[in-house]
């Protein structure tokens, strides 16, 4: 097997004056799907908005197929193949379904490429192909989801960063995008760190999880082999 695709290793961040992350390390493999879970304020999101360049690393070392790459503003890092959907659906409202995908594919200079690509994220996500005239304000919020992901997507990275993929979305929704990401995965063999509160829904997909609590990593292991039950506790709190 290659080396990882991602490898943290101590990694400290934080916002200002506030540190965060303390000491994170962990990596990913190719074609791995790896989550972070853990209670709100554990410092997850954080950990993604370093690997894309949104957050400065204050400390330790961020490496992409083993080049360095803190430092790296998110503008450096999508051309190297890296992709970021934030949590909350977050969409161009004003624009068209096909106007959001375009700008996820602003660097591909190919016209005939970016037209394939939006054909690939029609073809996963026929709800959109079919609203692709709509401006995404107009979209629900599984569709807007779905459009985030796509958007994500059209550069076809060799890494996915997913934060809270299945916020505010119903049952349905929520187990066709989860589906729909490790299709993804299986596809492309797209590397994914995803963090995730859903622990029952992110279980059924990864292949490792990451716990974390108060910016530092926990446990580490196989779903099958982490207390699912007691992991819940810990987002409301009564860990013991």
């Amino acid at each position: 097997m290659s080396g990882p695709v991602l490898e943290i290793i101590d990694l400290e961040a934080g916002y200002n004056r506030k540190p965060v992350l303390q000491g994170v390390s962990l990596t990913v493999m190719p074609g791995e799907i790896v989550a972070i879970i853990g209670p709100n304020g554990a410092g997850k999101s954080t950990v993604l908005k370093s690997v894309i360049g949104m957050l400065a690393a204050r400390k330790g070392d961020i490496l992409y197929h083993g080049a360095r790459i803190n430092g790296n503003k998110p503008s450096d890092n999508v051309p190297l193949g890296i992709a970021y959907s934030p949590q909350g659906n977050m969409v161009f409202d004003d624009l068209t379904v096909t106007e959001n995908l375009a700008i996820g594919g602003y660097t591909l200079t190919d016209k005939g490429l970016a037209t394939s690509r939006m054909a690939e994220v029609f073809a996963l996500f026929p709800e959109l192909a079919a609203r692709q005239k709509y401006d995404a304000g107009d979209l629900s919020g599984g569709e807007k989801q779905m459009l985030a992901l796509g958007r994500a997507l059209m550069l076809r990275p060799k890494l996915l960063l997913l934060d809270e993929p299945s916020l505010g979305l119903a049952p349905a929704a929520l187990k066709k995008s989860f589906t729909t990401i490790r299709g993804i995965r299986d596809s492309y063999q797209t590397a994914m760190l995803i963090v995730e509160q859903n622990v029952d829904a992110v279980f059924a997909i990864a292949d490792r999880v990451y716990v974390m609590a108060l910016g530092k990593v926990i446990a580490e292991d196989v779903p099958a082999n982490l207390p699912r039950e007691r992991l819940k506790g810990l987002f409301l709190g009564a860990m013991k």
